[in-house]
């Protein structure tokens, strides 16, 4: 039966299962070719509508159930710990699934409106770059929400190998370029271009963009494993920094120690005389290094999300740059506060860092630092490339309890070390936390809802992969020669 002949409404439903399936893909699933199956799907709903401007209805119910699905959790944050009812929790996430899905939309719309009378250039040129533009535009508009982005489900797989030349949005590229050729199975020529695309990851996984940059380094995380509702009780102040300064004198060896995002529940200056300055002083006299999550600042001025660096590299401080709307600052702020007020929602408010700060020294070497998502955004990451030897992310992902979101996050973390050539440490409150080498590759993982001391020796690396050099530019001017390809083959007399 031609799929041109089924009902509209039938086709929506293929589309949504297919979004839903999709998620299968990513952490902590893993299904990766699901991703390309997926989208070849939507695709080929795409090729075969059953009516004029259905493909933006279409694209639009394949993100219902790729959002739907995939960042249901996000109600998790809202309502257990954000201290809004589930029923105001459940519509805020379903009104954010339903702007999500709207990406999905505008590719499937554009790509309707751009068909000429030759299938194999819209298909193979002008879809593809339509999926990875629209991707790209939701990693950065309105603060952006790149998670999801298909290149992270190939993190594992040959796909990957193209993660240092053009970042996670060359994967998602390839992933659609293979769902395109897919649809033209089987033409013996798709067949060649898919086997060529898949083969040519593959080799080039084998190359080495970087090399040693000193001896390796012995590292430490601590995961103390406190439950999101206690962490902020006056009365579990002192008992949470005992138990990471036990913790700490637990891996006397290790030249540097992480603690998480946030892992010191209190402004810097009230615990600067109990907690800082003696703790500095003990680590300059072992000659080794602490960086800690704290709250830098004062309540009643400026406070920043912060990481401070103690110990015989110096005393220094990274704020985080990329603050999560309504979640640490209130976007539009005269027209949104009276609503937040009215539902008596509480909202954190703090101020955004600087993004000329240097970068800290840890262990000797230039780190490169981001706290809990920042590292979901591989342009901004890249800005402390070449010169950092080593990344770290701290997170506290017990926001969102035991759902996709950690494994999913870790999934980030890693497609970040592949993207930079760098291994990158990521310590959690109550997980995941783990080491990942610049491969993408995890060398140790601490389970989740466990207190855990993660140690591994890393090194500490120099040079530089394409990405960490052009960022997103290089993907995203290539989707643009594609379009235009696409563009021109379609005009009258163009080649099919």
């Amino acid at each position: 039966m031609n799929p041109a002949h089924w009902p509209a409404a039938g086709q929506m439903l293929l589309a949504f299962v297919a979004g839903a399936t999709a998620v299968l893909a990513f952490a902590p699933f893993g299904i990766a070719p699901l991703a390309v199956l997926a989208v070849a799907l939507l695709f080929y709903l795409w090729r075969h509508p059953a009516r004029d401007g259905l493909n933006g209805w279409t694209g639009y119910a394949f993100g219902l159930g790729l959002m739907g699905f995939g960042v249901s959790w996000i109600r998790i944050s809202i309502a257990q710990f954000g201290g809004v009812n589930l029923a105001l929790a459940l519509t805020a996430t379903l009104l954010f699934v339903l702007f999500m899905a709207l990406y999905f939309a505008l590719a499937g719309w554009l790509a309707g409106r751009m068909r000429g009378a030759r299938e194999g250039a819209w298909l193979l040129a002008t879809v593809p770059a339509l999926w990875l533009l629209v991707e790209w535009l939701r990693g950065w508009f309105l603060t952006g929400f790149p998670w999801l982005a298909m290149g992270y489900s190939q993190i594992a797989m040959p796909l990957a190998g193209y993660a240092p030349l053009g970042g996670v949005y060359a994967v998602s590229l390839a992933v659609a370029l293979s769902a395109a050729l897919l649809n033209l199975w089987p033409r013996l020529p798709a067949l060649l271009a898919l086997l060529a695309l898949w083969a040519g990851g593959a080799g080039l996984q084998q190359l080495d963009w970087v090399a040693p940059a000193g001896e390796p380094l012995r590292v430490s995380l601590l995961q103390g494993n406190i439950a999101q509702e206690q962490k902020w009780l006056r009365a579990m102040r002192q008992p949470s920094l005992e138990l990471y300064l036990d913790m700490t004198a637990a891996v006397g060896d290790s030249d540097l120690v992480i603690w998480p995002e946030t892992a010191v529940p209190a402004f810097a200056s009230e615990v600067e005389q109990s907690l800082l300055a003696p703790l500095d002083r003990a680590l300059r006299g072992q000659g080794r290094d602490v960086l800690l999550g704290i709250v830098d600042g004062d309540i009643d001025g400026a406070y920043y999300n912060a990481m401070m660096s103690l110990g015989v590299s110096g005393r220094d401080r990274y704020h985080k740059r990329h603050l999560v709307p309504f979640g640490e600052y209130l976007p539009l702020d005269a027209w949104t506060r009276p609503l937040l007020d009215f539902l008596e929602i509480p909202m954190s408010d703090f101020a955004r860092g600087d993004d000329r700060a240097p970068l800290i020294t840890l262990a000797g070497h230039p780190a490169g630092i981001n706290i809990c998502y920042e590292d979901a955004y591989g342009n901004e990451v890249v800005r402390g490339l070449p010169a950092a030897a080593f990344l770290v992310n701290a997170s506290n992902d017990a926001w969102f309890g035991d759902s996709l979101a950690p494994h999913q996050h870790l999934e980030i973390a890693r497609m970040r070390a592949l993207e930079t050539g760098r291994f990158l440490l990521r310590a959690t409150n109550t997980g995941i936390s783990a080491i990942i080498d610049e491969h993408g590759g995890l060398r140790g993982t601490a389970p989740q809802f466990d207190q855990a001391i993660l140690t591994d020796d890393i090194v500490p690396l120099t040079g530089r992969t394409p990405f960490t050099r052009w960022g997103n530019v290089a993907v995203v001017a290539l989707a643009l020669v594609l379009l235009g390809v696409g563009a021109w083959r379609q005009r009258p007399g163009g080649a099919a």
